[in-house]
């Protein structure tokens, strides 16, 4: 009796496990695909930063760093100078040294100095060259000096040392009587004959004025040379009157 019960005990628990598996196995299956469909048929479905992760790229790997710049290399150059190159000390000394002349250059044609040639030679037309090429110039022609148009300025000292004749003033009597003395200053214009042309008082007692005038028009000059040529005079005069004498 209790095998009996085991057996149908054991016969049934078996029965219903085996269900039960197929049953479990089915919802799994079930479950797996709902999972996989999902996210196909409704990718907005998925959480942003999952679908940014799987569809950004991995960025690109860094560029390899640049390579070291080569190292100049300085040549060292040596320089040698003309001078160097050329002139060396002889290694073996000859035993015949020839004498080497250098034949003078001719001078070129039509160069020569004056007195080193011939009568009449190169010298002479090289000269004559030079002379004859100065005259082909336009003749300059001394221009004489122009002619004063007025009196000539001279002063008083100079003139004194021209006088011929000078006859002396007369004292005024009136003027000693009243004991006036003194320097009458004149100006004179003298002619080209050395006369006295015009005559005007510039300072002076008025007392001894007309006779200093009266004794200077009187006056005679030597003729005034300017140029060579006699010239009128542009000057004055002093007549001093002192009691000693006029």
């Amino acid at each position: 009796m209790f095998e009996d019960s085991l057996m149908e005990s054991g016969g049934k628990i078996k029965t219903k496990s085996k269900y039960w598996m197929l049953a479990t196995a089915a919802l799994n299956l079930s479950i797996l695909a709902v999972m996989i469909l999902i996210p196909l048929l409704y990718p907005e479905a998925l959480p942003r930063n999952a679908m940014t992760a799987l569809l950004t790229a991995p960025p690109p790997p860094p560029p390899p760093p640049p390579p070291p710049p080569p190292q100049q290399v300085i040549k060292q150059v040596k320089m040698v100078s003309e001078i160097d190159a050329g002139l060396h000390a002889p290694t073996k000394i000859p035993k015949d040294i020839k004498m080497l002349k250098e034949e003078a250059a001719p001078s070129p044609p039509g160069v020569g100095v004056a007195g080193m040639g011939s009568a009449g030679g190169s010298a002479g037309g090289v000269m004559g060259g030079v002379f004859g090429s100065m005259g082909n110039g336009p003749a300059v022609i001394p221009r004489a000096a122009p002619k004063p148009t007025g009196p000539t300025r001279v002063s008083s000292g100079t003139m004194a040392g021209s006088l011929i004749s000078r006859p002396d003033p007369v004292y005024p009597p009136i003027a000693k009587a009243a004991h006036v003395q003194g320097a009458v200053i004149l100006h004179a214009i003298i002619s080209k004959q050395g006369t006295i042309e015009h005559l005007t008082l510039i300072s002076g007692p008025p007392m001894l004025a007309g006779a200093a005038m009266d004794a200077v028009q009187r006056w005679r000059y030597k003729p005034y040379l300017l140029n060579g040529d006699p010239t009128e005079v542009d000057t004055t005069i002093t007549v001093n009157f002192t009691f000693g004498g006029g």
